[in-house]
């Protein structure tokens, strides 16, 4: 999501941190097999991507992060600050502890995710 202002606009109604995963790292080339080990290095992070296709029922959920997967284009990534905000709001991920060790995929047709502790697809009304 670099390069396209949208942590402006998070950082906008989103009392934490927005950070992008390349300053966990810097001067070097994140691969996205290392991404769940930077994030355990975190407090409790949220990881937002649109590259679904490396992500969602790729890695294991772990308690220590959270994943959200959409299932966007490029062109499409600029509505992700608006369905992200109603995402952290619903009563399943509104709290930091809720979302610890979820797995979330959100496309245009519906929002599926499982747990670290149960890997169990559940979906949510949009």
């Amino acid at each position: 999501m670099l390069g396209r202002n949208l942590e402006n606009e998070i950082a906008v109604w989103y009392r934490g941190a927005v950070r992008f995963i390349h300053e966990l790292r810097p001067e070097t080339v994140v691969k996205d097999d290392a991404i769940p080990t930077l994030l355990r290095t975190q407090r409790q992070p949220t990881f937002v991507t649109i590259n679904d296709n490396d992500f969602w029922r790729k890695i294991e959920a772990d308690s220590r992060f959270c994943v959200i997967c959409f299932d966007f284009s490029d062109s499409e990534a600029k509505k992700i600050p608006a369905i992200l905000k109603r995402l952290l709001h619903h009563p399943v991920f509104k709290t930091k502890a809720q979302r610890m060790g979820c797995l979330i995929r959100y496309t245009n047709v519906a929002t599926t995710y499982y747990t670290r502790n149960d890997r169990t697809l559940r979906t949510l009304p949009i």
